[in-house]
């Protein structure tokens, strides 16, 4: 008998994407050979390569080889594991070197198996498979305990497990991130006017409209509670994440939702924007910071963003 959730499995499997990195292009061509016909192969030739195609575009497992010039992979490794939005990729070291020192350095630094070269074809396809579908489940899970049953965005709890990581991983790297909480106005008044099912429903088009406007796949909403949103921006310095808040702001209201109690005649948003560096210079946290500017935004008049630059 056929079970369906290993079909579904098997299904999902198939449209994995492996990130193989190799300073030599034989290397990627063998594995490329041994894989190909199940899943999606990308190549990188060098550490920096690497990050930067997985910064774009996160691949679901890495095949990283130990050793390469400029930048080896377990300093490849460490720099992924550090940034919020690959620290979950799953990497397999790739190694001709049977010292246990590498061995020990390959687990301690994030890696979840490792292949000894020449690679042996049963032993990569097993592992590889061994670890998607390890991935897969890890993400069926997450999804049931980290999204909101309502929007399908991302709930509070995922949100407060990743803020913090945020901010330090901002001040690691040296590079600005950015939050915005986006609050609907008047959410309380459109219930009372339209009732709870209507409501939901609104609810829903905000969260799609808000996760329209995102384009990169580091960045990501989460619904906090009631009518509000928080959309988390990682590497985006205040210029960004104002044009991110403007854009959420007018795609909110294009949708044309009719609400009698504002005073444009349709739903909108208030948006309180702050970034890492800017909410250390308050000496306050990101989400102190953000919550600020989005008092301001409601004080002033609603359906606006407010941010350091125009308070």
């Amino acid at each position: 008998m056929i079970n369906k959730i290993d079909v579904e499995t098997e299904l999902n499997l198939a449209n994995s994407t492996i990130l193989v990195v190799d300073d030599q292009p034989i290397n990627i061509k063998i594995v490329d050979k041994i894989l190909s016909s199940e899943y999606k192969i990308v190549a990188a030739t060098s550490g920096d390569q690497a990050i930067e195609l997985c910064n774009k575009n996160p691949p679901d497992l890495i095949l990283l080889d130990v050793v390469m010039p400029y930048m080896s992979g377990i300093e490849t490794c460490v720099i992924l594991k550090q940034r919020l939005s690959t620290a979950e990729i799953p990497i397999i070291f790739v190694t001709s070197c049977e010292q246990q020192d590498e061995e020990e350095a390959c687990w301690e630094n994030g890696g979840v198996d490792f292949i000894n070269k020449p690679i042996n074809p049963s032993t990569l396809k097993n592992r590889v498979k061994a670890h998607l579908t390890l991935k897969y489940q890890r993400d069926m899970l997450s999804g049931l305990v980290f999204i909101d049953y309502l929007t399908k965005v991302y709930n509070r709890r995922y949100f407060e497990e990743h803020i913090t990581k945020l901010e330090n991983s901002s001040n690691r790297e040296k590079q600005d991130s950015a939050l915005l909480l986006v609050d609907i106005d008047n959410f309380k008044l459109f219930n009372e006017v339209y009732g709870h099912i209507r409501g939901d429903i609104s609810l829903k088009q905000v969260a799609v409209r808000i996760q329209d406007t995102l384009m990169r796949p580091s960045d990501f909403v989460a619904r906090l509670g009631g009518g509000i949103f928080a959309v988390i921006l990682p590497n985006t310095e205040l210029i960004g994440a104002i044009s991110v808040g403007e854009k959420i702001r007018r795609a909110v209201l294009a949708e044309q939702i009719a609400h009698p109690k504002s005073s444009v005649k349709f739903l909108t948003v208030s948006i309180g924007i702050s970034t890492v560096f800017t909410a250390q210079k308050n000496i306050v946290t990101l989400l102190d910071d953000a919550e600020k500017y989005l008092s301001h935004a409601k004080q002033s008049g609603r359906n606006m963003c407010k941010h350091p630059q125009l308070v």
